[in-house]
């Protein structure tokens, strides 16, 4: 029990460390849920994975194009290995729920 109260305090802070990355460098052009300037974060989370987002925030137009994406509006951030990190959790914590019905047309695919 107190191992895992111990992890649900470690990832909070993560969070709580992500959101505060997310309020002084992506507040600007991006919101958790609502189309800004830059996609949502629910919209980056249901597609890429941390590591392709770590990517993004560290080399937008490299990644960029890598994506296939013809254009590039994100400006690099110099951030250190734990505010990537901090803020990867952050905007994966966005990713929408799966409903039951995905789920289950999910398990129909699989057979």
């Amino acid at each position: 029990m107190k191992y895992i109260f111990f992890i649900a305090l470690i990832v909070s802070i993560s969070l709580a460390d992500g959101k505060k990355v997310f309020e002084t460098y992506c507040w600007g052009c991006h919101h958790q849920s609502a189309v800004a300037f830059g996609p949502p974060f629910s919209q980056i989370a249901s597609k890429r994975s941390a590591a392709e987002i770590r990517a993004m925030i560290a080399d937008p137009e490299g990644v960029s194009k890598i994506f296939g994406y013809k254009r590039n509006a994100m400006p690099a951030f110099k951030l250190n290995e734990q505010e990537l990190k901090d803020i990867s959790a952050y905007i994966l914590s966005f990713k929408p729920k799966e409903s039951n019905i995905t789920k289950d047309i999910n398990k129909t695919k699989d057979k």
